[in-house]
């Protein structure tokens, strides 16, 4: 068959990010994907979307940005509590008309829809039950072998088919990181539309209603996820089987959303990033968790899968455009080393996160202490235990550069 330009693998919103990129740059695009049309995906995943990814969305896709922005609840306060005691509180105001809000909030299965309606709009292509069981690269481009028995061309494949990516296991490339011991349970709630609760996200070091474990509320459009960090030795089907989140889940939120759960799952984070975010032949670009996972406390997961996919996308235009090979796997290779250069600044962001989250050091136990005895007399304090949870932002770097 004719080779076409580029194929992405996986429409989860990475993917769909990727089209959309490539479509800006007006290249037509096929999108494999595993699953039948109108697969639903179950609970919400990433629900937090910050201000520089809703304007790479607009920038390649103009409305895209802005329709997520108002899609998704925009909560504006933040508290942090040890224990009973209120250590942190700040309130945001609202952006002005026509400035794109600091963040918004909305389950990653109403993202992908608005995502999916733009990629169709734009012309994308979608080949769906397109399972990829073999993808190997040469100096001419990529060929791909599906479970349907079919078989595609490309000089070039974006890889964002997610943690367990076989374009990535395919073309020989390994993740580099530890796992995390330390589990965590995450619980996503309906919102009762009728009674919400107020919009601010929460967080409690040492809940005292369930033993002084960590908990995180964060509300987002039409529900509200509650994460528990479990201690070692605790058993975690203890706190996610049905009994079990309702048990902690109402000591944590009113009792009614008890019998609101929507999902639930337990996690063991890892903490990896690829090798290499490109093959040996620069035919292939990973993204998104294709190419890295971490644990997901400062959003770092799909806030940087984003500028992933709008990196390869760049990367793959200016190869394409090359005056000659060597042109051409410099600008695969330029994407690919930016991008895991802000893999791994993400990774120790997130490291520094469950490093302060765990606190398994007592250097890290006796500053988190004298934190909450400063917090009383003044607002600094507070807000190094508000944001540790999260992990520094280096404002000072570029969010296409690889702040997310």
């Amino acid at each position: 068959m004719n080779s076409l330009p580029v194929i992405v693998v996986g429409a989860g919103p990475v993917g769909l990010t990727s089209a959309l990129a490539l479509r800006a740059q007006g290249l037509p695009v096929v999108v494999l994907e595993a699953a039948s049309a109108g697969r639903l995906r179950p609970g919400s995943r990433a629900i937090f979307y910050h201000r520089q990814t809703m304007q790479l969305w607009e920038d390649i896709r103009a409305g895209l940005g802005w329709e997520i922005a108002n899609a998704g609840l925009v909560w504006s306060t933040k508290r942090t509590f040890w224990g009973e005691t209120q250590v942190y509180e700040r309130t945001y105001p609202f952006p002005p008309p026509g400035v794109m809000p600091a963040s918004t909030n909305l389950g990653q299965v109403d993202a992908e829809k608005i995502l999916f309606r733009h990629c169709t709009e734009a012309g994308v292509q979608f080949a769906w039950d397109q399972e990829v069981t073999d993808a190997k690269t040469s100096p001419e481009g990529v060929i791909v072998k599906t479970s349907s028995g079919k078989e595609w061309h490309s000089k070039y494949l974006v890889g964002t088919d997610g943690g367990r990516s076989v374009v990535r296991k395919q073309v020989g490339i390994e993740l580099e990181g530890p796992r995390i011991e330390d589990a965590f349970v995450i619980v996503d709630v309906a919102e009762d539309v009728d009674d919400p609760i107020r919009p601010e996200r929460l967080y409690y070091y040492e809940h005292p209603a369930v033993e002084k474990r960590n908990v995180l509320l964060v509300p987002f459009r039409n529900g509200i996820r509650a994460d528990i960090q479990l201690r070692r030795g605790d058993d975690p089907k203890h706190f996610s089987d049905p009994e079990g989140v309702k048990r902690w889940l109402v000591r944590v939120l009113p009792e009614k959303y008890g019998d609101r759960v929507t999902w639930v799952s337990t996690y063991q984070f890892l903490q990896v990033v690829a090798k290499s975010f490109t093959d040996e032949h620069r035919r292939v670009v990973l993204a998104g968790e294709a190419a890295h996972l971490f644990a997901p406390f400062g959003a770092r997961g799909l806030n940087s899968g984003v500028p992933d996919a709008i990196a390869a996308a760049t990367g793959i235009t200016q190869a394409l455009n090359a005056a000659n090979p060597q042109q051409a796997a410099a600008a695969i290779q330029e994407a690919a080393d930016r991008r895991r250069d802000a893999a791994l600044y993400n990774r120790n962001a997130s490291n520094l996160a469950l490093e302060h989250m765990r606190a398994h050091d007592w250097r890290t136990r006796l500053k988190r202490k004298a934190s909450v005895m400063i917090a009383k007399y003044g607002s600094r304090a507070g807000s190094y235990l508000d944001s540790a949870p999260f992990g520094p932002r280096a404002a000072a770097r570029q969010a296409s550069d690889g702040i997310y």
